[in-house]
């Protein structure tokens, strides 16, 4: 019996199991999506913008949703090292699911390992172009690795889609001609 049950563990470990396709993005999605860009207010976009992220912390099975919450719980303990493994675990599960690098890249941003943090969330906008929080995680770590004006394009280009980002404050004014080749970049 033992040997039953370590062998269906095995076969059902992310080792040897396939992360199913995501699921078709949700009309709630959507939604909520046009409602951020043109909500009338901070606090109503933060509402919004939680349920967007309930969203994306949906998983696309319940293995990929355990070892995406277990991740999480070692990141908010601060077992950096625990959540990095977990986080590498889930990518190479779920390859397609952003949310992974997403969250491996926060660990990494965390670390103030910048351009690790970055290569995942190229990767996390890559699957997913219009993640918010993946956008803005480009923009800080470009800004932290000395490439303002990157940083500055994903920053604005974050803004689009949420004018109410808290990261505003992190715009800064550049000569016109700049602000007029990123409006081109954008």
């Amino acid at each position: 019996m033992r040997i039953l049950y370590l062998a269906t563990v095995l076969l059902c470990s992310p080792a040897f199991a396939s992360c199913p396709p995501l699921p078709e993005r949700s009309e709630r999605h959507n939604a909520l999506m046009d409602l951020i860009e043109a909500a009338p207010s901070q606090t109503v976009a933060r509402d919004f913008t939680n349920e967007l992220w309930g969203i994306w912390a949906t998983a696309p099975d319940e293995t990929a949703q355990e070892i995406l919450e277990r991740g999480m719980n070692r990141r908010a303990s601060f077992d950096l090292t625990g959540a990095l493994s977990d986080f590498d675990t889930l990518v190479d599960y779920c390859p397609d699911y952003a949310e992974g690098y997403n969250q491996r890249a926060f660990v990494n941003f965390i670390r103030q390992d910048y351009d690790a943090a970055l290569k995942d969330l190229t990767k996390a906008v890559e699957l997913m172009p219009d993640h918010i929080g993946a956008i803005v995680g480009q923009a800080l770590a470009l800004i932290q690795l000395g490439r303002d004006r990157e940083g500055q394009i994903a920053l604005r280009r974050a803004l689009i889609l949420n004018p109410w980002l808290p990261e505003r404050n992190r715009v800064t004014p550049l000569p016109d001609e700049e602000e007029n080749d990123i409006k081109t970049d954008l």
